[in-house]
């Protein structure tokens, strides 16, 4: 196609910077297209196939930027961009915004983001059972380094102030966690809470939400989130719905109770008048394997009678967790030192092995999900055995003459790994997993973190999502599979993921909205990590603007750090 085409949308978009244009062009009589002497816009692209974010038809265009806003998108005159980036053959979208991210430490460790911003991606949500805030009752903040000092908070409108010292390169955005609601009035007790307890968790939420979070997240398949009945967790978004926030859950159940898991997440939207988001939807069982087209018609037919819920999915067939979440939920009251006691204790030990061979009503078992088979544990955690699935893991300790019974070894190994074993599960299918993410309501997120492939960052052996998510979906899915319209891609990765999270003119390139800007080669971009040699970076994303300021500029880091805070307003 001629460059010179352009759709009907590719007009000339007026706002702040084309007024300027027009004012120039008026005072000087020249013809709109004429070169200029003197730049008008910070940055302008030229050329590029623009992906606008709203799903319709890519067109050739040109896109300017003046300061941190788009200022005008369609055919932009010679010489009006103190910086120029010739696109020509790349597409020009909007930032990626990963929806659902752990990246609440390590963007404190080190603010570069380099495995999200080498994906495309310039916001991250976080938060899923737990957030960077609040921290009452006994409960207490991780410390973090900025500027220098070792800092601490106990709000999350404090983390979000932290996150605006710190000089990072992306936006960062936060649900608040259930975990952290749950324990700063209970602490690590298994009690139930009483109607003014609850009416405390609900205070804290409202003052979260005030801070700027986007809605109340949960994580309710094991403690503490899955100690909150429906009617508590109801309670909790009736006052997200006040501030207009969302509900974003990871559901009880993904395995043999996926049903009723789904259920309870559209009981909770539809009871308390707030919008529900799904976190990577599947069917982690391998007895339930092909039915993701029944999970999609139940949350058909409450879209059909008006609630509102949507999802989003990660692009592998492998999930992370830790090995710790096939101890029983029961074995959890008290907290980690408490679980390794019982793990000490004979008769305890024997009860937790007969639950997790047996199954509890209710309970996703990871271990029998996966048919009990350890050779689908891959360990990420950054110990001696990462890297190593686990039945390789029991055979070189039984080759050290410990013991063969391969789950009084399990017993054994988190006793000595303090109660935690980060693990990659082999746990559902490609089949389910590209069905659910052709669904028009389902999005596109990580559940990564932002890590580097050397300095503090390169620990473990992690899942390969952290560095390839976004990518993945445009190399396999889009351009190799076809499941996906590249157009449709783009809209899952941005402006459905700003819809659902109430982030306000973000993911989408329109004249007047942020100046978040991926531009990649279709032909190129692609994801490079693998499950066992997860430290490398995608490829083919050649530039990437954060707030108008250019932090990857040819495929190479600049020295930009323009991230900030993005905090739910209104309500």
């Amino acid at each position: 196609m001629s460059r010179t085409r352009t759709s009907p949308i590719a007009s000339v978009v007026v706002l702040s910077g084309l007024m300027l244009l027009c004012s120039y062009s008026a005072a000087h009589g020249r013809d709109e297209q004429a070169p200029l002497a003197d730049p008008v816009f910070d940055i302008v692209v030229r050329g590029g196939r623009i992906v606008d974010g709203t799903g319709n038809p890519w067109y050739i265009g040109d896109v300017a930027i003046q300061g941190d806003r788009l200022a005008a998108i369609g055919r932009i005159p010679p010489g009006s961009g103190r910086t120029e980036i010739d696109a020509t053959g790349l597409v020009v979208a909007p930032g990626f915004i990963d929806i659902h991210s752990h990246s609440d430490r390590t963007i404190m460790e080190d603010g570069r983001a380099e495995s999200k911003v080498r994906q495309g991606v310039t916001t991250e949500v976080l938060g899923e059972g737990t957030s960077a805030g609040p921290y009452y009752g006994s409960t207490t903040s991780p410390r973090v380094t900025v500027a220098g000092t070792e800092r601490r908070w106990i709000r999350l409108g404090e983390y979000f102030d932290l996150v605006d010292e710190a000089d990072v390169s992306i936006n960062i955005a936060s649900y608040v966690g259930i975990g952290n609601i749950w324990q700063s009035v209970m602490g690590s007790s298994f009690e139930r809470p009483t109607a003014d307890q609850v009416r405390q968790m609900q205070g804290y939420v409202d003052e979260a939400m005030r801070d700027g979070a986007l809605g109340l997240s949960s994580q309710v398949m094991m403690p503490p989130g899955s100690l909150a009945t429906t009617d508590e967790i109801v309670a909790l978004c009736e006052v997200v719905a006040k501030h207009g926030g969302i509900y974003s859950t990871h559901i009880r159940n993904e395995g043999l109770g996926v049903f009723a898991a789904v259920q309870e997440a559209i009981e909770i939207g539809e009871r308390a008048n707030v919008p529900v988001d799904i976190i990577h939807l599947k069917i982690a069982d391998q007895e339930y394997w092909g039915r993701m087209a029944e999970v999609i018609g139940v949350i058909e037919a409450a879209r059909g009678r008006g609630v509102n819920v949507q999802a989003n999915v990660y692009p592998y067939t492998r999930g992370n967790n830790d090995l710790v979440s096939i101890i029983p939920p029961w074995a959890h009251e008290g907290g980690t030192q408490e679980l390794i006691s019982r793990l000490k204790d004979p008769d305890q030990r024997a009860r937790i092995r007969r639950d997790i061979q047996e199954g509890i009503p209710g309970w996703y078992n990871h271990y029998t999900a996966v048919g009990g088979d350890w050779s689908r544990m891959l360990v990420s955690a950054n110990n001696s055995y990462k890297g190593l699935t686990m039945d390789r893991v029991f055979a070189l300790r039984a080759g050290s003459a410990r013991t063969a019974d391969v789950l009084e070894d399990f017993f054994e190994i988190l006793i000595e790994q303090n109660g935690s074993v980060s693990t990659v599960f082999a746990h559902h299918t490609e089949a389910d997993m590209t069905l659910a993410m052709s669904q028009p309501w389902c999005s596109i997120g990580s559940d990564g973190s932002a890590l580097a492939i050397d300095g503090v960052l390169r620990k473990g052996n992690p899942h390969p999502r952290n560095f390839g998510t976004f990518p993945r979906v445009l190399g396999a899915y889009v351009r190799e599979a076809g499941i996906l319209r590249l157009e449709d891609a783009i809209r899952k990765m941005t402006s459905l993921n700003a819809a659902k999270a109430g982030l306000a003119d973000r993911g989408l390139l329109r004249a007047g909205s942020y100046a978040d800007v991926t531009i990649f080669s279709a032909e190129r971009v692609t994801d490079t990590s693998t499950y066992t040699d997860p430290f490398q970076y995608a490829e083919g994303v050649e530039y990437v603007i954060v707030n108008g300021q250019i932090v990857l500029q040819k495929g190479a880091r600049t020295d930009a750090r323009p991230g900030r805070a993005l905090r739910r307003t209104g309500h």
